[in-house]
C-alpha cells in the first residue's frame, strides 16, 4: 500500500506552523505521517511541538530550507514513503489538495505540484505558471512542466532514489531550483502542476529591482551564490552554466548600478565575493559570516574585494583552460 508523509520545514514561525498543521490533518485523503523539521528556532517552536503527538519531529541547527528539505526528504524515504508531500511553514494545502494530487498520478514517473495561490486573496497565483493567473482560470487544468518547489510539492520515492535529495549546502535561495532543475533537465522526468490542488502561500514581494539594505541582506549572498549551480543544472553542463553565470554577473552587476538608489559601490564590490566562492565551490558561509562581512569598513571591504575581483579572474581562467583540456582529450 502506498504511504504518503508530509515534511514541513520550520523555523521561528509557530502559529504559522500550526495553521499548516491543521490543514495536513484535514486533508480528505489522510496521511500516513507528519513530519516535521524544526531547523534551529530559537522561539517556543521546540517545546509546542513535544505536544504535537501525531507529529514525528527532528530539531537540528539552522541549516536553512536547504538543509531542511534535505534531511526530511532522506528520513521519508529511508523509512519507505511512496510519497514526500513538501512544504514550508508559512503555506497551507486546500483540504482535498492532497486527494486531487494523488489523482493526476497516471503512472508516469513526474515531479506533482500543487498550484499555490496567494494566501491573502486567494485568488492570484503566486508564481508565473504559463499564462494562467487566477485560482479560478487554472481550475481543473493540468500545467505540464511547470512546478515550484517545495509548495505543495509531491515526490515520488522513484524520484528520489535517481536524483537523490537537495543539497543540504545550498542553504537557501537557489536550493529548491538546483533541485528542480536536476530532476527534470539531468534525469528527464517531467513536472506537473494540478490546477486544482491548491496550496496557499505568501505572495512574493522581493524583487532584487527593489532597493536593499547593503548591511543586512545577508541573502542576496546565497542569491548570487547559488545561481551558478541552479544555471549548471538547469544547461547539465557545467561550462554552459559558467558561461550563463558570466552573464548572470553582468546582468546583475546592472541591476545594481541602473536600480539600486543606495550603496550601490558597496553592493557591486561585495558581489564578488559570493561570485568567488560559487567558482572555488565553497559552500562554507553562514548568515553570520556574511554580516560580518557586510558590515566590515568600506575600506577592508575594498581590500577584500579587489583580491576578490583577482581570484575571480583567475577561477574563470582555471575554469575555461579546464574544460579546454577536456575537449583536446575527447571528453
Amino acid at each position: 500500500m502506498e504511504k504518503v508523509i508530509a515534511v514541513v520545514v520550520t523555523y521561528n514561525r509557530q502559529a504559522l506552523l500550526a495553521d499548516c498543521l491543521t490543514a495536513l490533518r484535514n486533508q480528505t485523503r489522510p496521511l500516513d505521517a507528519i513530519l516535521v523539521v524544526n531547523n534551529g528556532s530559537t522561539d517556543h517552536t521546540a517545546s509546542w511541538l513535544l505536544s504535537q503527538k501525531d507529529c514525528t519531529v527532528i530539531n537540528q541547527e539552522n541549516t536553512g530550507s536547504a538543509g531542511g528539505f534535505s534531511t526530511g526528504i532522506q528520513w521519508a524515504y529511508a523509512n519507505g514513503y511512496t510519497w514526500t508531500w513538501c512544504m514550508d511553514d508559512d503555506g497551507y494545502p486546500k483540504p482535498d489538495a492532497l486527494e486531487n494530487l494523488l489523482k493526476a498520478e497516471d503512472g508516469t514517473l513526474r515531479l506533482l505540484n500543487c498550484a499555490v495561490l496567494d494566501i491573502n486573496d486567494k485568488k492570484s497565483m503566486v508564481w508565473k505558471t504559463k499564462d494562467f493567473t487566477t485560482g479560478e482560470s487554472i481550475k481543473d487544468k493540468i500545467v505540464d512542466e511547470v512546478a515550484h518547489p517545495f509548495n505543495g510539492t509531491l515526490i515520488h520515492r522513484n524520484i528520489i532514489e535517481r536524483v537523490g535529495v537537495p543539497s543540504a549546502k545550498y542553504f537557501l535561495w537557489g536550493d529548491e531550483t538546483e533541485y528542480l532543475y536536476r530532476i527534470i533537465s539531468k534525469n528527464n522526468i517531467p513536472a506537473r502542476t494540478v490546477g486544482n490542488a491548491i496550496h496557499y502561500h505568501p505572495a512574493t514581494r522581493f524583487s532584487i529591482k527593489q532597493d536593499w539594505d547593503h548591511f543586512t541582506a545577508w541573502k542576496m549572498y546565497f542569491y548570487v551564490r547559488n545561481r551558478l549551480p541552479v544555471l549548471q543544472a538547469k544547461a547539465n553542463n557545467r561550462f554552459l552554466g559558467i558561461c550563463s553565470y558570466a552573464c548572470f554577473l553582468v546582468a546583475f552587476a546592472g541591476i545594481i548600478l541602473f536600480f539600486q538608489k543606495t550603496d550601490k559601490l558597496r553592493k557591486l564590490k561585495f558581489m564578488f565575493w559570493p561570485a568567488f566562492h560559487a567558482l572555488e565551490q565553497n559552500y562554507s558561509a553562514t548568515p553570520v559570516l556574511v554580516l560580518q562581512q557586510l558590515n566590515k569598513t568600506t575600506s577592508s571591504l575594498k581590500d577584500n574585494t579587489d583580491a576578490g575581483i583577482q581570484q575571480v579572474n583567475e577561477g574563470i581562467n582555471r575554469l575555461f583552460s579546464f574544460n579546454h583540456k577536456r575537449k583536446a582529450a575527447g571528453f
